[in-house]
């Protein structure tokens, strides 16, 4: 046998036995045998592709090309899911004015809550429910690869029967939140999302200029952005120019429940944009959903206010109320307020 037929003969069998390769995925160093694709990697880990965004290398892989997809010695893979960070008995003409349109879609329900912070998704599911929300937040966080059978959010809250707004919290650049955002897209196909820049970990603030950055981005890719904001009327105004579907400054710091710290920007915010204004973040009870609805807002986003209460599920319902009743006052249109007493009962014929 010469010395080619030998190397001929090596590298079929090289390809023929199983070689060892070594992968990062999540972080995390994972020893397989080869050859790979990413469909078998996610069979070999146990994961359900329909419930998951695969990244190889920093670049999105498509659901339709997994199977066709090689993973190579030294790769990165990212996997990642959705995790958990109504109408009432109105009459017929208030309820149908209980509706408002955001990129297109109109929706009944005002609120719209967060599915984080909850002790399981048994919980989140009821409370959600019990709010009457048709739009939940939900967070893009990395598979448990040591647990491929561990509940997803996706079993408890059906994506048929609510939308969800993929957020991109817990990102500080605007590179970080599009890139986010391209999984969530992948993942569930979504292209309404909820944009949220942070500046520092103590304030919870937006970052505004890797905002603006990122709102840009995004809406040159396609996406519908829902913008966290801060309540600075120019800030909202340029969101707006950029092409933004929804501007959400907040009331107060994250998970704060100050409730409502800046009303007059808040105000001027909504009658300076053409856009739905939405209170993100800072409502404590529900007294402070139902004066963000009475100064004119959209709707209201919340969290921690109901995740962290005594009785979740009951205070989900309070909102639920109080996001109806603040829209049915402002609408009415409240009394204007008077320097001094106006006696209700008439003067005239006084005994």
């Amino acid at each position: 046998m010469t010395r080619n037929m030998v190397a001929v003969a090596q590298r079929r069998l090289s390809k023929e036995l199983p070689q060892n390769m070594h992968v990062q995925i999540n972080g995390e160093e994972r020893d397989f045998e080869g050859p790979l694709t990413v469909e078998t990697v996610l069979q070999r880990l146990g994961f359900d592709p329909r419930k998951i965004a695969v990244e190889r290398n920093l670049e999105i892989v498509p659901k339709g090309t997994y199977g066709g997809t090689a993973v190579q010695d030294g790769d990165r893979l990212e996997i990642v899911h959705f995790i958990g960070g109504g109408a009432s008995a109105l009459e017929p003409q208030a309820a149908e004015e209980q509706g408002w349109v955001v990129a297109g879609r109109k929706f009944d329900s005002r609120l719209i809550v967060g599915t984080g912070k909850y002790r399981d998704f048994a919980e989140t599911a009821r409370a959600v429910e019990a709010s009457g929300a048709e739009i939940v937040t939900v967070a893009v966080r990395r598979v448990n690869v040591s647990n491929p059978s561990e509940p997803m959010l996706v079993d408890f809250l059906d994506t048929k029967k609510y939308t969800y707004l993929p957020n991109t919290a817990g990102c500080y650049t605007a590179e970080e939140a599009v890139r986010t955002m391209r999984l969530a897209r992948e993942a569930g196909g979504w292209k309404l999302v909820k944009l949220e820049v942070l500046g520092d970990q103590t304030t919870l603030y937006p970052n505004m200029v890797e905002t603006l950055l990122a709102t840009e981005m995004l809406v040159k890719e396609g996406f519908d952005v829902m913008v966290y904001c801060s309540d600075d009327p120019i800030m909202a105004k340029k969101l707006e120019d950029l092409g933004c579907v929804a501007i959400m400054p907040l009331a107060a710091p994250i998970g704060s429940g100050l409730g409502i710290q800046n009303p007059v920007n808040l105000r001027i915010i909504i009658e300076n944009s053409a856009l739905p204004v939405l209170v993100d973040a800072g409502v404590g009870t529900a007294s402070d959903a139902a004066i963000a609805m009475e100064l004119g807002c959209d709707g209201v986003l919340m969290n921690t206010a109901i995740a962290e209460a005594k009785d979740p599920v009951s205070m989900a319902h309070a909102m639920r109320l109080a996001v109806e009743a603040g829209r049915l006052a402002y609408l009415a249109g409240r009394m204007g307020k008077k320097r001094y007493a106006d006696p209700s009962s008439p003067l005239g014929g006084l005994i």
